[in-house]
């Protein structure tokens, strides 16, 4: 079969398949990883990783504005570099909608054998994303949905409400169920579907033991909104118990507020998992004790995953014969006891 009909099958394929998969972003028992931190930890080798067919993969995302979103593309990358047979043809990231879409584009007429994307807007690349899928080329979808399930072969996403659920259920447990308990939270851009659920995970989580929010701020995910927005927090609520701040790379500025503030009465928990803040978390010496990884190894996954599809292989440790529709990675909390395992995945803020 030609490569283009072979794209055509596996697209045609994609679209009747409906397994999900819930995994883990790290292996049980991470390796050394040297000085590599966003590269996902190394793991014994399977048939899947013996080189095959060449496959071109084209990659875009959007700028490295903040810390999560430059090891999205670096951990990307970092993982095509590791196959003989794979072609990496990397766009500039971009926030210009207009231009990412031509990059699909181009990607189109280059005849890539797969694309993986981060879109900086899901709904404004589906349809260019749809016309890939059309022409035979296997898409995988990044974090962001599109609107269209059909508009992506496989789809591989963080899970926005499961990062509020662990980071509710673990101060839950801190809290031991105090009634009364004051719990803040720091969300990111309010606007945002990923922030409001987050916020929704926290809140449903909160109330299997009694609590609630009692305090709640919204940044916009940066150093300078997450200091401005603390502060405000820290003003308005005299005592706190717990705090959870959505996102680390804003929790730059969180703990700079905290600091200035010169409060330490309550704990904090944060989220996405950068190496600064694992490393507080470790150090046990702030109030920092938990954080809840949103992995910045999705586009990483999402070049594994292409490789796989365009080379009609499977996933090696599923019985299913095709590579899943969805595969939804799981947002653990990492304290103290745990964060050797997932320092090596971990993201510089």
């Amino acid at each position: 079969m030609s490569a283009p009909l072979r794209r055509r099958a596996l697209a045609l394929a994609g679209t009747a398949a409906a397994l999900a998969l819930v995994v883990g972003c790290t292996s049980n028992t991470p390796q050394d990883t040297s000085d590599d931190s966003t590269g996902a930890a190394v793991v014994p080798g399977t048939e899947n990783d013996e080189p095959g067919d060449k496959v071109t993969i084209g990659f875009s995302a959007p700028a490295a504005d903040h810390g999560w979103m430059g090891a999205i593309t670096k951990s990307a990358v970092a993982e095509a570099g590791k196959y003989s047979d794979v072609e990496l043809v990397q766009a500039e990231a971009t926030n210009d909608v207009n231009l990412q879409i031509s990059q699909i584009e181009q990607f189109i007429n280059d005849g890539v054998d797969a694309i993986v994307l981060l879109p900086f807007d899901g709904a404004a690349l589906t349809e260019v994303a749809t016309q890939a899928m059309e022409a035979g080329i296997v898409v995988v979808n990044v974090d962001r949905e599109f609107d269209d399930p059909n508009a992506a072969r496989t789809t591989v996403l963080g899970d926005n409400y499961g990062m509020g659920v662990s980071a509710g259920h673990y101060i839950c447990e801190q809290l031991g169920g105090t009634a009364g308990a004051k719990v803040a939270e720091i969300a990111g851009i309010d606007s945002l579907p990923l922030t409001q659920d987050r916020s929704r995970g926290f809140s449903d989580a909160l109330a299997d033991c009694g609590l609630e929010v009692s305090n709640r701020v919204a940044a916009d995910f940066t150093v300078q909104g997450g200091e401005a927005a603390a502060a405000n927090l820290l003003q308005a609520a005299p005592k706190l118990d717990a705090i959870w701040n959505h996102d680390d790379d804003q929790g730059v500025g969180v703990m700079a507020a905290i600091e200035n503030a010169g409060r330490d009465e309550f704990f904090m928990v944060g989220g996405a998992g950068s190496k600064n803040v694992m490393d507080a978390i470790k150090a046990d010496n702030s109030v920092l004790k938990a954080t809840v990884v949103y992995p910045s190894t999705q586009a990483a996954d999402g070049i594994k995953l292409a490789r796989l599809l365009v080379q009609q292989k499977a996933m090696s440790d599923l019985v299913e014969v095709e590579v899943p529709r969805t595969v939804q990675l799981f947002a653990p909390v990492v304290t103290k006891d745990n964060v050797d395992q997932y320092l090596p995945t971990a993201f510089e803020s």
